[in-house]
């Protein structure tokens, strides 16, 4: 495979290492890789994969830009606000390196699309941030016999892995099955040091350019755990458990299903814009908020009682348990498990703020604060 005079002096410094040379950069060259999610791991991920000449690059998102995106997601800038994701990433990787291809995908990864859209990769990369599309990504991977390379953040911590079929533990040996719901706030609801999903999303990349170069050791059968405040490293060993329902010895998953509703909050909800209908219509329920102090102090809703969400078992007598009553969070991960809590203590008209008070900003008030 030939290399034009402009490629040779972009990957310069590839070339002259004896563990890549032209031959590792040809196998770049040749790759075909899918990045799952252009936010805080996509990103850097996928921008050293495009610097690093992998020739096909993939960006799936189905999200728009949002101003808040881009504390971590470096890969977009402020004037793509509002675009689809995966044409923001494409343009800025090929502004990076038009030497490659970029592939974006405008759509969320489903059972039913999922083999359509990974079957021209050779690895495929999890950068999504929530439960459903990691757990879909993780068993598509092992049914269609693709290395996936995974990494998740929250707060000042991260991690990372790598799976390969039959070479070793799945996803499921990790996670057998999707947290109950509200158990595992998301990046929106408890926060993240934007540089932490920079640091993880490089180490993905690391470690696909290994894979397609086959060199190195990969972390396959190893969890690397970083903790930012402490800045420290440390690494779990994963083996493959026999009674994994996907690759063990009886494996229950042989087909791809939708984990979406393992991982959905309650029944039990209200949307933002039929509590606005409700409260203009004279007919007020009791407002809980379960946030932390922070949050209350930077945007509320109008007549709300604050009660954090660790605190709710213990005061829960401070409310009527014969009133109806709306708990809401930020995007209503916390407030799902927080009706739960108050059913359990026999409140029988609590409902939870679907999308949470981002919704409420989104669709009702939109000079409510978001963040």
């Amino acid at each position: 495979m030939a290399f034009t005079e402009d490629e040779r002096a972009r990957y310069s410094r590839h070339l002259i290492l004896p563990e890549m040379g032209e031959r590792g950069q040809e196998k770049l060259k040749s790759a075909r890789v899918l990045v799952v999610g252009a936010g805080g791991l996509g990103s850097p991920c996928s921008m050293y994969l495009a610097a690093a000449g992998v020739g096909i690059v993939g960006i799936l998102d189905s999200d728009n830009l949002e101003l808040s995106n881009l504390q971590r997601q470096i890969v977009h800038s402020v004037h793509r606000v509002g675009k689809p994701k995966a044409d923001s990433a494409a343009a800025r990787l090929l502004s990076l390196n038009p030497e490659i291809r970029i592939v974006p995908h405008r759509e969320r990864l489903t059972p039913a699309n999922a083999a359509a859209i990974m079957s021209p990769y050779d690895i495929v990369v999890d950068g999504s941030d929530n439960f459903p599309t990691r757990f879909l990504i993780g068993d598509a991977c092992y049914l269609f016999k693709k290395p996936m390379v995974y990494g998740a953040v929250l707060r000042f911590s991260g991690q990372a892995s790598v799976f390969i079929p039959d070479q070793g533990p799945c996803y499921r040996c990790l996670y057998p099955a999707p947290p109950a719901p509200g158990t595992v706030p998301s990046c929106s609801e408890a926060g993240v040091l934007g540089a932490v999903p920079g640091l993880i999303g490089v180490i993905q990349a690391t470690e696909t350019i290994k894979l397609i170069l086959g060199r190195g050791e990969t972390l396959r059968g190893r969890i690397l755990v970083y903790d930012a405040l402490g800045m420290k490293f440390n690494e779990i060993r994963l083996e493959r458990d026999p009674d994994c329902p996907l690759c063990g010895h009886r494996p229950s998953i042989r087909e791809l299903a939708d984990s979406g509703e393992a991982c959905a909050g309650p029944a039990d909800e209200i949307s933002a814009v039929e509590l606005k209908r409700m409260m203009d219509a004279g007919h007020r329920p009791v407002l809980v908020d379960v946030r932390e102090p922070v949050e209350w102090e930077i945007n509320r809703l109008p007549g709300a009682v604050f009660i954090e969400l660790d605190e709710l078992g213990g005061r829960a007598g401070e409310l009527d348990r014969g009133a109806e009553t709306v708990v809401y969070c930020y995007r209503g991960i916390r407030s799902a498990k927080a009706v739960k809590t108050l059913q359990k203590l026999g409140f029988g008209k609590v409902r939870n703020l679907a999308g949470g008070i981002y919704a409420w900003a989104r669709e009702v008030d939109p000079s409510c604060p978001r963040y």
